[in-house]
């Protein structure tokens, strides 16, 4: 049996006059067809959606282009930027707070934090917002003291809670459940025997934080995050309901005066469109950074065109003929 192997071993390969050929033939991936024929109709809708936007005269695109840098508008985006900024920071804050007491060992602080989380993703962020708005006729004034002793510092929340202050509180709270998840969640996806190789080489709880967990962590948390500020932007038109002259607002002050509620309302959806996008750019880049290691090779656009047309082209005749000599020589 050796013999045998030895000698099917030194026997020469066989070899064809097109083998070289063969093998310097430039590798062409499958044709894909149904993608070309879905992109393409994909594109007529759309095509179809921008003319019947821009031909449509009950738009009336001379009205938004007259009020889209209008002063009270600018104003209410203003205060729609620095809501969702504001928040965003105190709420991220809170919610880091609320994730490290979920991760801690301890049981108290562990089921607070859950709690905490519970209750705030249970009810929807409108009613948070009239219960804070609100919130003068259950507490007419709130106290620092001793309980059940003297009171230090009095004020009165008829005064304090403003519009904008309840705006802020409300969602701040919001965010600050949904950021703890995320926030855990990628903390939990990095492997725990890391840090545990970590701390055997005597390594900081910090420094294991900050140089193993962390960069690890972050691809998991940036997109969710990103997805979650573009959602508060969205969000925070529900202060409307209150009168904070938001964004939203400001277009409902002004259409209820002249009538002109699709134009105005199309140029609140114009400014959303427009700051939705800037953030899905930063959001894009941050990802990038954070992923630079797991980047996947990207094609190029018109890489993939010439790749794919013609979508049916013709198939080599001397393959087909090396195809055939295959075959007869498996068949002898």
């Amino acid at each position: 049996m050796t013999a045998e192997l030895s000698a099917a071993h030194s026997r020469p390969l066989t070899s064809e006059p097109r083998d070289a050929e063969l093998l310097s033939a430039k590798l062409v991936k499958a044709r894909k067809a149904g993608q070309w024929v879905s992109s393409a109709v994909f594109l007529v809708l759309a095509a179809m959606l921008v003319h019947t936007l821009l031909t449509n005269p009950r738009f009336q695109w001379d009205v938004v282009g007259d009020y889209f840098f209008h002063a009270s508008i600018l104003r209410g985006l203003g205060l729609t930027l620095w809501l969702t900024a504001s928040v965003m920071v105190c709420g991220f804050a809170l919610g880091i707070l609320l994730a490290v007491m979920r991760l801690s060992s301890n049981r108290i602080l562990s089921t607070l934090s859950a709690g905490y989380v519970w209750l705030i993703r249970s009810i929807p962020p409108l009613v948070q917002l009239l219960f804070w708005y609100e919130l003068a006729s259950l507490y007419p004034q709130l106290s620092l003291g001793i309980p059940f002793g003297p009171e230090f510092v009095k004020a009165d929340t008829a005064h304090l809670f403003s519009g904008v202050l309840a705006a802020f509180v409300a969602l701040t709270l919001d965010v600050a459940a949904f950021a703890a998840e995320i926030v855990r969640g990628g903390i939990l996806s990095v492997d725990r025997g890391q840090a545990e190789a970590a701390e055997a080489l005597g390594l900081s709880r910090y420094r294991i934080f900050r140089r193993i967990i962390l960069p690890q962590a972050m691809p998991a948390i940036v997109p969710a995050s990103g997805n979650l500020l573009i959602g508060l932007l969205k969000a925070t038109s529900i202060v409307s309901v209150i009168a904070v002259q938001d964004l939203l607002y400001s277009v409902q002050l002004i259409y209820q005066q002249n009538y002109l509620i699709l134009p105005l309302l199309l140029v609140a959806t114009i400014w959303y469109i427009i700051v939705t996008s800037v953030l899905s750019v930063g959001q894009y880049f941050v990802e990038r950074h954070y992923s630079r290691g797991n980047r996947r090779p990207q094609q190029g656009f018109w890489t993939t065109v010439r790749e794919n047309l013609p979508l049916f082209g013709r198939v080599r005749t001397d393959l087909r003929r090396f195809d055939r000599r295959n075959e007869g020589a498996v068949g002898a």
